[in-house]
């Protein structure tokens, strides 16, 4: 069984891994030529604001008084300034943001696993083509920049990374240290020659981080006081250093600004996906080469924020992020950023039309050229007969359409030479795209073929041994066998043979040569698909077709509540019911009865708000008080029961236990209410958090291993920690849940009585540490395949029920306040993971009881579950989409993302599940002395 969750876990892995080979990895080629514009640019210096998590809306409407939040900005946007929203892509995160601004393209999503710190991998930028870049604001981003850089001449000043404080008093501080310190960095250049002689160069950057509005949107949401009132100090700041500028260079009108954002926020604090709140940005450009504000009326566009935002009047000039890099580095004269796909926005300029058109051109042959290296990598890392080249920009093509505009420009037709150069712009990032996703179709047939031969094979082995199907052991003939055997290996020897030939990556050995030895051991068992064919002879084609009905409607309902959260309501609705179906209410009305209730009382929670709603810690206290009171009765009925020695031991521990969740309870108190009056985290409140957090897996060990009495000991120690890690309603999901698992185990004993395997022994008495040798393990039967729909459906419940939705930006980062305030990515990362581990443990813990009562061996049923959920994955691996609204994109990655998790952590869970239940540490064994 070890090694049989060692493949899987391996497998899946494989499989989770291949969504970024296949739809996302790193666009980036090396080996292009800078490209230069040949005109004088109107600016020697560009400063560059970026407000880390500044949201659009938030910015560009007015108060409640009709009051522009950011005065000096606004006063830009309408008498000297151009001005629109910049679309950011998916993932929102700080690092992509500023890649896409600085360097022009969009990083792939490998970088999340370096923490959007590190380099994964070389790229150039704006900073690096400029003469020199100073740089102030957060760790997290400006050493990224510097790191590889060609030469000395990035210099970076940041403040420490404990200064990211969620709970900080004052977060604006962060900003207000950047402006400080801007200032006193001219004010030393007036002493210093050496500086000031670099500052007079042109081609010459300031890059000032503002991280201030992503600290207060993530601690106290952006529709809070705290951060709109940030945004008034940034404004402040802005216009303090922006005469500051002017004055130190003499007002020579030769400095262009740009202020942005890297991504915007959700209302509840967080970002990462393609929410409009998250992917729409404001972008403000003014100064040297810039245009003035254009009025025109009126604008068609697909929004109406003009009207809230009271500037109908001025023309909106939207850009996709990646476009702010080639705009920047056509303010100064510096060459494009080699990797850059943005496209020039030249509304922006305020320049001659001749510079446009040159600058026009620059972008289009600078993007060409990564096109080219593009097709010329894959055309000679592809066999000549299997190359496919990009139809619509061929040689001929791409130098017609360049000969062309250069004839435009000569002949001062400058409008033709910059629509041919948007023409040559797009079908070269088109080329780009074609050549980056070359070999998806061919690797997601490999995977779909490994996908699918893994599902069949663990269909064969619950088939061979865990039902009756097969009436003798299978047989494959020797010389038959061998054939199939030399065979693979061939095939394996050819695809090695071919892949190395075209110098592919390792990762496509792995994709490609993974569906072979899983479709070779399925044909070792090809023999049960005839027994299988043999006995669906022998049942009515109706029952067949019903059961093939009902199980792609059960599979479709749990695909389907990734989308709608309504779907788990009406589920539950309908197990709620179950009993009466099944005919079991006449055997136990109570225990039905019971779980109707709960059913429908769980059914509650799919419909209660998703994350963003406000913290409501009375609502976690109250949980908190209600799960001692079940823990109460829990333990008094325990007392009661007999062998009382055994048992005073496991009753003081479980009194320990919930004197730890009253002490949890204080906890989330104390520490909100500290945070609420800005007095940070208490050290005593964290200290106390991390040991609840530790000894919640160590003390469901100490109690005893019959069945109800480890349970309750491993939800007193969750529901600890869940509480510690909660902010609102989904307290109260662990406490229904347990309940509702402890109705599942009731009922589930009553259901064996239908197929004659009734346990005489009562639930009360079994062991989980002797489950094995309880009686032996039956064979599989339909009503197994129900248990299994049961845990999946269980699990998903337990993933949304909590308010979460199908979204990697649904996760509120106020959990886990009572843990850690300063930012680190890692670990607040973890604990928001083990929040929603929980009630997973939860219902793993009651499925391993429901093996146990209904006879079956662990590996048997949790076989059905797996295939199950890899179903539900296959199906989310073909829904992925890298087009469309980033909403959608962000979405179909979610879902996949989600769904093979869930998968991996139910083979990890399985096996942490039966620790929890089987295993046992005995702190208080009293060591026998014997006297001789």
């Amino acid at each position: 069984m070890l090694l049989f969750i060692l493949v899987g876990l391996l497998v899946h892995l494989v499989f989770f891994g291949s969504i970024f080979d296949i739809y996302f990895t790193s666009p980036l080629v090396h080996g292009m030529s800078p490209q230069h514009i040949r005109l004088p640019p109107p600016a020697k210096r560009l400063v560059l604001f970026v407000a880390d998590g500044l949201r659009a809306d938030t910015f560009f409407e007015l108060d409640d008084t009709d009051s522009p939040r950011a005065p000096y900005l606004r006063d830009i946007i309408e008498t000297r300034g151009s001005w629109g929203i910049s679309h950011t892509r998916v993932p929102t995160e700080s690092r992509p943001g500023h890649v896409a601004l600085i360097a022009g393209f969009y990083e792939d999503v490998s970088a999340v696993a370096k923490g959007w710190k590190e380099n994964p991998v070389e790229f150039d930028s704006v900073f690096n083509e400029s003469k020199y870049t100073w740089s102030w604001g957060s760790p997290d981003i400006l050493p990224m920049f510097a790191k590889g850089a060609s030469g000395e001449h990035i210099f970076t000043h940041c403040y420490s990374a404990e200064s990211e404080d969620f709970a900080a008093e004052d977060a604006t501080k962060l900003d207000t240290w950047v402006f400080e310190h801007f200032k006193e960095f001219l004010i030393s250049a007036r002493s210093n020659q050496t500086l000031l002689k670099k500052l007079n160069e042109e081609k010459i950057v300031f890059f000032l981080h503002l991280l201030g509005l992503d600290t207060n949107g993530h601690a106290h949401r952006p529709g809070s006081r705290e951060y709109k009132e940030n945004i008034r100090k940034v404004d402040e700041g802005i216009k303090e250093l922006s005469f500051l500028i002017e004055e130190f260079f003499g007002n020579d009108n030769k400095t262009a600004y740009v202020f942005t954002s890297d991504h915007g926020m959700t209302e509840w604090g967080s970002h990462g996906a393609g929410h409009p709140s998250e992917t729409l940005t404001p972008l403000l450009v003014w100064g040297a080469g810039v245009n003035y504000p254009v009025k025109i009326q009126p604008q068609h566009l697909q929004d109406t924020f003009l009207n809230k935002w009271n500037l109908e009047g001025l023309k909106r000039i939207d850009v996709n992020q990646a476009d702010v890099s080639p705009l920047m580095a056509s303010l100064i004269g510096i060459p494009f950023p080699l990797n850059s796909v943005g496209v020039l926005p030249v509304e922006y300029l305020n320049n001659s039309d001749l510079f446009k058109a040159e600058s026009m051109l620059t972008n289009a042959l600078q993007i060409l050229e990564q096109f080219r290296v593009k097709m010329r990598q894959k055309k000679e890392s592809t066999f000549s007969f299997l190359f496919s080249p990009f139809s619509l920009l061929t040689d001929s093509e791409h130098l017609d359409i360049l000969r062309k505009t250069r004839s435009y420009i000569h002949s001062e037709k400058y409008k033709e030479a910059m629509a041919l150069s948007k023409t040559l712009i797009d079908l070269a990032l088109r080329g780009l795209t074609y050549y980056h996703t070359y070999d998806r179709f061919f690797l997601g047939i490999s995977v779909f073929s490994g996908f699918s031969g893994w599902i069949s094979y663990v269909i064969l082995i619950i088939l061979k041994t865990n039902t009756g199907i097969l009436k003798e052991p299978s047989k494959l003939d020797k010389q038959k066998s061998s054939i199939i055997k030399y065979g693979f290996f061939i095939l394996g020897f050819l695809i090695i043979f071919f892949l190395s030939c075209q110098s592919c990556p390792w990762t496509y050995y792995i994709y490609c040569l993974l569906p072979l030895p899983v479709w070779h051991a399925v044909s070792k068992e090809f023999q049960i698909f005839y027994s299988l064919m043999t006995y669906l002879q022998t049942i009515p084609f109706s029952k067949v077709l019903g059961f093939l009905f009902v199980t792609l409607i059960g599979v479709e309902m749990l695909v389907l509540s990734f989308f709608y959260r309504l779907v788990l309501t009406i589920g539950l609705f309908a197990f709620a019911f179950w009993p009466v179906g099944a005919q079991i209410c006449t055997q136990n009305k109570a225990t039905s009865l019971s779980w109707i209730l709960l059913c429908m009382l769980m059914a509650v929670f799919p419909l209660m708000p998703v994350v963003g709603r406000k913290p409501n810690i009375t609502l976690v206290t109250s949980a908190g008080l209600l799960a001692l009171l079940y823990s109460l009765a829990c333990i008094l009925a325990i007392w009661k029961t007999k062998n009382r020695s055994v048992e005073d031991t496991n009753i003081k521990l479980h009194v320990v236990q919930m004197l730890i969740l009253v002490v949890a309870i204080a906890m989330v108190s104390t520490t909100h209410s500290s945070l609420a009056i800005k007095q940070g985290l208490p050290l005593v409140n964290q200290i106390i958090s991390w040991t609840i957090l530790a000894s919640s897996l160590v003390l469901p060990l100490c109690s005893s291993t019959t069945i109800f009495q480890r349970l309750l000991s491993v939800f007193l120690s969750f529901m600890s920690t869940y509480l510690l890690l909660s902010t609102g309603y989904e307290a109260l999901f662990p406490l229904v849940l347990s309940c509702l698992m402890c109705a599942w185990i009731y009922i589930e004993q009553e259901t064996l009585v239908k197929y004659g395997v009734y346990m005489k022994q009562k639930l009360n008495s079994i062991d989980f540490s002797c489950s094995s040798n309880i009686t032996p393990f039956r064979m599989l039967n339909l009503d197994d395949i129900r248990r299994s729909f049961f845990l999946v459906f269980f699990i998903i419940t337990a993933f949304f029920g909590t308010g979460n939705i199908a979204s990697i930006n649904s996760f509120d980062p106020a959990s886990v306040y009572c843990f850690i305030t300063v930012f680190n990515p890692f670990i607040m990362g973890g604990l928001i993971m083990w929040k929603i581990l929980i009630p997973f443990v939860l219902v793993m813990s009651a499925f391993e009881t429901v093996q146990i009562s209904a006879q079956i061996s662990s590996k048997s049923l949790f076989l059905i579950v797996l295939v199950i959920s890899d179903i539900m994955s296959l199906h989310f691996f073909f829904l992925v989409r890298d087009y469309g609204s980033w909403l959608d994109i962000g979405t179909s990655i979610s879902h996949y993302v989600i769904a093979m998790s869930m998968t991996i952590f139910l083979i990890l869970l399985s096996g942490l599940a039966h620790i929890l239940t089987t295993k046992k540490i005995n702190p208080w064994r009293k060591n026998k002395y014997h006297f001789t």
